[in-house]
């Protein structure tokens, strides 16, 4: 029987605000097996937490986290925005999915750092496209990538030679049976995001994927439930 990974986007941005400890703790509560989170450095190259450039959208501060120090962050958000670290320390045995927008080669190494500093190498993987999965790859060579993938283009060997990824990670309107067949003969595994209705993860289910990854982890929970018991 097929396992399905049940990934939270973000958190539980339902009902906490993503990226934050509070929904890191709700998502693991409502089921996830595991948690996207976006990693971003600050001015004084500490990672954490926010998927914008600005904290415009979140936080209510036009300012790019790019001209902040984190003590600024931290004040700024009164310590809502977490660091890599604490998330790490606060999600103890549970997997987390990383993903770098915008992630400079010294970025990435200092992620990556991070992450093994943390003693979590084991349980976290990482997302991105291909430049920056190459990134990780050169800076770990035992890292858990998800090649992020964005065309219906097949991605070449060569790429898949050289990243050795575990996961290709598809935008869901991509997926088809006939792809998610293609990708698991070639030994790899499938993860669809970022489908947040019943309908779309219903389909998903059906293709066979391996991973999907959605903001109601609630509600895919309760479509997998009858499949696990079968």
């Amino acid at each position: 029987m097929q396992t399905l990974t049940v990934v939270a986007h973000r958190g539980d941005p339902y009902r906490a605000r993503e990226n934050t400890l509070p929904s890191l703790r709700c998502a693991f509560a409502a089921g996830a097996d595991a948690v996207e989170i976006d990693v971003r450095l600050t001015r004084d190259g500490v990672p954490v937490l926010l998927h914008d450039e600005t904290l415009n959208r979140l936080w209510g501060h036009d300012r790019p986290l790019a001209q902040l120090s984190a003590a600024e962050l931290r004040g700024l958000t009164g310590g809502g925005v977490p660091t890599l670290a604490e998330a790490l320390a606060a999600t103890p045995d549970r997997r987390l999915m990383l993903d770098l927008p915008g992630a400079s080669a010294q970025a990435v190494r200092t992620v990556v750092g991070t992450v093994h500093d943390c003693g979590a190498a084991e349980r976290v993987a990482y997302c991105a496209g291909a430049w920056t999965m190459a990134r990780v790859r050169e800076t770990d060579a035992e890292a858990e990538i998800a090649l992020t993938w964005t065309t219906l283009a097949p991605v070449r060997p060569a790429v898949i030679y050289e990243l050795r990824p575990r996961w290709l990670n598809y935008r869901f309107g991509l997926l088809s049976r006939d792809l998610v067949a293609r990708i698991h003969m070639d030994g790899l595994l499938v993860s669809a995001w970022t489908p947040d209705t019943r309908r779309s993860m219903r389909r998903l289910l059906d293709l066979g994927v391996d991973a999907i990854t959605t903001n109601r982890v609630d509600v895919l929970n309760a479509l997998r439930a009858p499949a696990a018991r079968a």
